[in-house]
């Protein structure tokens, strides 16, 4: 009986790819076919041992120039994979088209790449970068937010929506420069009076990491408040953002 429910659900509401929308046979969770899964460029080793830019080439992991010489406020950051192609695609349908069912595929693609990662970091607690409370009221959901839950639900990690807050409404940051970026979100987030943090390992949510400004802004504020550790998770990394 659930074989003939399953058949008849696939013939009324066929399976298709998230990213070239071609039919699926066995869609599975992922509902991403072979070929655009195999056109995603998930991010490995080797890489900078703290932000995790991809060196792309043989060779050991170190830290990058920029880490060395600027050294972040977060302690680790890794993303799924590289912010092009297909998941561009997804995250820009997203966050843009209020297409919110493709957070599940994206926190399905983070889970299964950076699952080793959260297991050796162990953080206690999950925080979504939060969005300025007119934006949200704009777009309608914080993507980070329903990310986060899908992680939060997979490790068994408490997530604190109310915890980290954005204080003003900053410049959207497609534009901006790597100095303009910092600037435009110097001293934009805060913590919840209620916030309970010192001493607690965190792990920080967003859908992409690009320069790094904003998560690193955001540890700042918590590593100021006492916050033991911050490791940084996205679903994509821009290269050369």
């Amino acid at each position: 009986m659930l074989q003939f429910l399953d058949s008849l659900a696939d013939f009324l509401f066929p399976p298709l790819c998230h990213i070239c929308h071609a039919f699926i046979p066995d869609a599975g969770k992922l509902h991403i076919c072979p070929e655009c899964l195999g056109e995603i460029q998930f991010i490995s080793e080797p890489a900078c041992e703290i932000c995790g830019t991809p060196f792309f080439g043989a060779g050991d992991s170190h830290i990058c120039g920029r880490c060395l010489t600027d050294r972040p406020f977060f302690d680790l950051a890794r993303a799924a994979a590289v912010y092009g192609g297909g998941v561009r695609q997804m995250i820009h349908a997203f966050k843009y088209d209020r297409k919110t069912h493709l957070r599940r595929p994206l926190a399905l693609l983070t889970i299964s790449a950076t699952a080793g990662f959260i297991s050796e970091e162990k953080p206690e607690i999950i925080l979504p970068v939060p969005l300025h409370v007119e934006r949200l009221r704009q777009r309608g959901f914080n993507q980070a937010v329903l990310l986060g839950e899908l992680i939060s639900r997979e490790f068994r990690i408490p997530m604190e929506r109310r915890t980290l807050l954005r204080l003003r409404r900053t410049m959207p940051q497609v534009a901006l420069s790597v100095a303009e970026r910092m600037e435009n979100v110097k001293n934009a987030f805060g913590l919840s009076k209620k916030a309970k943090i010192e001493g607690r390992k965190v792990l920080l949510v967003d859908d992409v990491f690009t320069t790094g400004s904003t998560v690193d802004e955001c540890s700042r504020i918590l590593k100021k408040s006492g916050v033991a550790r911050v490791c940084v998770l996205t679903v994509a990394r821009a290269i050369n953002g």
